[in-house]
């Protein structure tokens, strides 16, 4: 499936600015995706990360958002939401996954959590739609995420932004964005597994 088209497809079709849910992860993610999107939509962002290990990375990661939005102008508004830090809500989601890698059904869980929370918070706060950052990144299995996304379009009514933000070098450009605008870029997902199988590597 060629997740890009169908966001172009979908950009195409509309008449006027709609309202968009954005889950982000970080600001290096987020920098290409709300350059992107922000010519078609109203955005405000929701950061909902509880799997991010430790609380002092998930604040460093919030901080450099709320750093970064303010050195851009968009076409149109942009706002940002955080919810509260629940780690044990990650930890109930994965467990009996603890040991499986990266990019295994421990990761699936991980999107599942934080994009039913976007689906939730849309549809309870009357957004047009609702998508993630984490398609950007060349670590995250695109068809997971967009398999999720289309389950919780039918689950909660809500249309999903069908999308592979790493594509039209998307990934590139958030390199570029994140040179330009100084920005910290973590070196590991963010879960505390993550954490542990870089340091391996390392």
């Amino acid at each position: 499936m060629n997740y890009q088209l169908l966001l172009e497809k979908e950009l195409e079709s509309l008449t006027e600015t709609k309202k968009l849910l954005l889950h982000a992860c970080c600001g290096p993610c987020s920098s290409y995706v709300i350059e992107y999107l922000s010519n078609y939509f109203e955005i405000t962002i929701l950061y909902y990360n509880p799997n991010i290990y430790p609380e002092e990375e998930y604040n460093r990661r919030l901080e450099e958002l709320k750093t970064y939005l303010p050195k851009r102008n968009y076409k149109n508004k942009i706002e940002l939401v955080e919810l509260p830090y629940e780690p044990k809500e990650y930890y109930s989601a994965v467990k009996g996954l603890e040991l499986l890698g990266e990019k295994s059904e421990r990761c699936y869980e991980c999107y599942k959590l934080r994009m039913n929370e976007a689906a939730k918070y849309a549809k309870e706060n009357k957004f047009d739609y609702f998508t993630t950052t984490l398609s950007i990144s060349p670590y995250k299995i695109s068809s997971w995420i967009n398999e999720i996304g289309e389950l919780l379009e039918k689950e909660y009514d809500i249309k999903y932004l069908y999308a592979d933000f790493k594509k039209k070098n998307g990934y590139k450009r958030s390199l570029e964005l994140s040179k330009e605008f100084d920005m910290y870029r973590q070196d590991y997902c963010g879960c505390s597994f993550s954490l542990n199988e870089t340091k391996k590597q390392d």
